[in-house]
Protein backbone atom coordinates (compact mmCIF):
# COMPACT_ATOMS: atom_id res chain seq x y z
CA UNK A 1 0.00 0.00 0.00
CA UNK A 2 2.79 2.37 1.21
CA UNK A 3 4.66 1.89 -2.42
CA UNK A 4 1.19 2.84 -4.55
CA UNK A 5 1.32 5.37 -1.84
CA UNK A 6 4.41 6.43 -3.31
CA UNK A 7 4.88 5.73 -6.78
CA UNK A 8 1.36 7.89 -6.81
CA UNK A 9 3.22 11.20 -5.61
CA UNK A 10 5.89 10.07 -7.67
CA UNK A 11 3.92 10.36 -10.92
CA UNK A 12 3.13 14.06 -10.17
CA UNK A 13 6.63 15.44 -9.07
CA UNK A 14 7.99 17.56 -11.57
CA UNK A 15 10.63 17.42 -13.86
CA UNK A 16 13.25 13.86 -13.42
CA UNK A 17 14.48 11.15 -15.79
CA UNK A 18 11.70 9.65 -18.00
CA UNK A 19 11.59 5.55 -16.91
CA UNK A 20 9.58 2.90 -17.92
CA UNK A 21 7.06 2.96 -14.75
CA UNK A 22 7.78 -0.45 -13.77
CA UNK A 23 10.83 -2.42 -14.06
CA UNK A 24 11.29 -6.08 -13.31
CA UNK A 25 14.31 -7.30 -12.77
CA UNK A 26 15.31 -10.50 -14.13
CA UNK A 27 15.94 -11.88 -10.14
CA UNK A 28 12.32 -10.86 -9.38
CA UNK A 29 10.80 -13.64 -8.31
CA UNK A 30 7.37 -12.63 -10.11
CA UNK A 31 9.96 -12.87 -13.27
CA UNK A 32 10.92 -16.68 -12.76
CA UNK A 33 6.98 -17.56 -11.53
CA UNK A 34 5.68 -15.57 -14.64
CA UNK A 35 8.38 -17.23 -17.12
CA UNK A 36 7.19 -20.91 -15.57
CA UNK A 37 3.85 -20.19 -17.02
CA UNK A 38 4.74 -19.14 -20.58
CA UNK A 39 6.73 -21.79 -20.75
CA UNK A 40 3.96 -23.75 -19.84
CA UNK A 41 1.40 -21.76 -22.39
CA UNK A 42 4.03 -22.64 -24.96
CA UNK A 43 5.40 -25.81 -24.61
CA UNK A 44 2.81 -27.27 -26.83
CA UNK A 45 3.75 -25.11 -29.77
CA UNK A 46 -0.27 -23.31 -29.41
CA UNK A 47 -0.45 -19.91 -27.54
CA UNK A 48 -4.38 -19.97 -27.13
CA UNK A 49 -6.15 -16.51 -26.17
CA UNK A 50 -7.65 -18.79 -23.48
CA UNK A 51 -4.38 -19.30 -22.11
CA UNK A 52 -2.66 -15.71 -22.26
CA UNK A 53 -5.73 -14.32 -21.08
CA UNK A 54 -5.69 -16.67 -18.21
CA UNK A 55 -1.78 -16.37 -17.50
CA UNK A 56 -2.56 -12.59 -17.46
CA UNK A 57 -5.35 -12.63 -14.75
CA UNK A 58 -3.48 -15.20 -12.42
CA UNK A 59 -0.41 -12.97 -12.46
CA UNK A 60 -2.77 -10.49 -11.14
CA UNK A 61 -4.08 -12.24 -9.15
CA UNK A 62 -1.10 -13.32 -7.44
CA UNK A 63 1.01 -10.69 -7.35
CA UNK A 64 -2.01 -8.05 -6.97
CA UNK A 65 -1.03 -6.12 -9.78
CA UNK A 66 -2.77 -3.56 -12.14
CA UNK A 67 -3.12 -4.08 -16.03
CA UNK A 68 0.35 -2.22 -16.78
CA UNK A 69 2.43 -4.09 -13.88
CA UNK A 70 0.78 -7.02 -15.34
CA UNK A 71 1.88 -6.36 -18.89
CA UNK A 72 5.33 -5.37 -17.99
CA UNK A 73 5.83 -8.41 -15.86
CA UNK A 74 4.61 -10.42 -18.85
CA UNK A 75 7.37 -8.76 -21.11
CA UNK A 76 9.66 -9.88 -18.73
CA UNK A 77 9.03 -13.15 -18.29
CA UNK A 78 8.42 -13.28 -21.89
CA UNK A 79 12.27 -12.12 -22.58
CA UNK A 80 13.86 -14.10 -19.90
CA UNK A 81 11.84 -17.17 -21.74
CA UNK A 82 13.35 -16.24 -24.55
CA UNK A 83 16.77 -16.07 -23.19
CA UNK A 84 16.21 -19.61 -20.54
CA UNK A 85 17.28 -22.95 -21.29
CA UNK A 86 15.10 -24.39 -20.03
CA UNK A 87 12.70 -24.28 -17.11
CA UNK A 88 15.49 -25.41 -14.57
CA UNK A 89 16.31 -21.01 -15.31
CA UNK A 90 13.41 -20.57 -13.32
CA UNK A 91 12.67 -23.33 -10.89
CA UNK A 92 15.78 -22.30 -9.02
CA UNK A 93 14.50 -18.91 -8.61
CA UNK A 94 11.16 -20.06 -7.00
CA UNK A 95 12.34 -22.67 -4.92
CA UNK A 96 14.74 -20.18 -3.01
CA UNK A 97 11.72 -17.39 -3.09
CA UNK A 98 9.07 -19.98 -1.59
CA UNK A 99 7.63 -22.21 0.82
CA UNK A 100 6.43 -25.34 -0.27
CA UNK A 101 2.73 -23.74 -0.35
CA UNK A 102 4.12 -20.81 -2.62
CA UNK A 103 5.66 -23.58 -4.74
CA UNK A 104 2.47 -25.69 -4.86
CA UNK A 105 0.36 -22.38 -6.10
CA UNK A 106 3.28 -22.03 -8.93
CA UNK A 107 2.23 -25.31 -9.85
CA UNK A 108 -1.76 -24.88 -9.63
CA UNK A 109 -0.96 -21.91 -11.83
CA UNK A 110 0.54 -23.75 -14.39
CA UNK A 111 -2.20 -26.73 -14.59
CA UNK A 112 -4.71 -23.35 -14.67
CA UNK A 113 -2.53 -22.48 -18.07
CA UNK A 114 -2.53 -25.54 -18.97
CA UNK A 115 -6.25 -26.68 -18.81
CA UNK A 116 -7.12 -23.09 -19.99
CA UNK A 117 -7.60 -24.40 -23.87
CA UNK A 118 -9.86 -27.38 -22.48
CA UNK A 119 -6.73 -29.54 -23.69
CA UNK A 120 -4.50 -31.62 -21.95
CA UNK A 121 -1.17 -32.29 -24.51
CA UNK A 122 1.72 -34.71 -23.44
CA UNK A 123 4.15 -31.92 -23.20
CA UNK A 124 1.90 -30.02 -21.25
CA UNK A 125 1.70 -32.81 -18.95
CA UNK A 126 5.12 -33.60 -19.09
CA UNK A 127 6.31 -30.13 -18.28
CA UNK A 128 4.15 -29.58 -14.97
CA UNK A 129 5.54 -32.62 -13.24
CA UNK A 130 8.93 -32.40 -13.99
CA UNK A 131 8.53 -28.73 -12.42
CA UNK A 132 6.64 -29.84 -9.80
CA UNK A 133 9.13 -32.31 -9.31
CA UNK A 134 12.07 -29.82 -9.19
CA UNK A 135 10.37 -27.60 -6.81
CA UNK A 136 9.95 -30.04 -4.60
CA UNK A 137 6.36 -30.45 -4.28
CA UNK A 138 5.38 -34.18 -2.82
CA UNK A 139 3.83 -36.44 -5.22
CA UNK A 140 0.30 -36.60 -3.54
CA UNK A 141 -0.01 -32.89 -3.83
CA UNK A 142 1.03 -32.71 -7.11
CA UNK A 143 -2.01 -35.53 -8.09
CA UNK A 144 -3.95 -33.61 -5.80
CA UNK A 145 -3.40 -30.25 -7.73
CA UNK A 146 -3.73 -31.39 -10.95
CA UNK A 147 -7.18 -33.22 -10.24
CA UNK A 148 -8.61 -30.14 -8.75
CA UNK A 149 -6.98 -27.64 -11.41
CA UNK A 150 -8.88 -30.38 -14.25
CA UNK A 151 -11.84 -30.41 -12.21
CA UNK A 152 -12.18 -26.79 -12.37
CA UNK A 153 -11.80 -26.30 -15.96
CA UNK A 154 -13.79 -29.31 -16.87
CA UNK A 155 -11.30 -31.04 -18.42
CA UNK A 156 -11.10 -34.68 -17.92
CA UNK A 157 -7.87 -36.56 -17.22
CA UNK A 158 -6.72 -39.96 -18.82
CA UNK A 159 -7.30 -42.94 -16.81
CA UNK A 160 -3.90 -44.02 -15.21
CA UNK A 161 -2.16 -46.43 -17.45
CA UNK A 162 -3.62 -44.96 -20.84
Amino acid sequence: MLARLQKLIRSFAPGGPARPRYVFDETDHRVAAAGLLVYAMNVDGVESPAEKTRVAALLQERFSLDEDETRALLAAAGERNRDALDFNDFTGVVKRAYNVDGRQRIVEMMWEIVFADGVLHEFEDNLVWRVAEALDVPSAARTTIRSKAASRNNVLLPEAGE
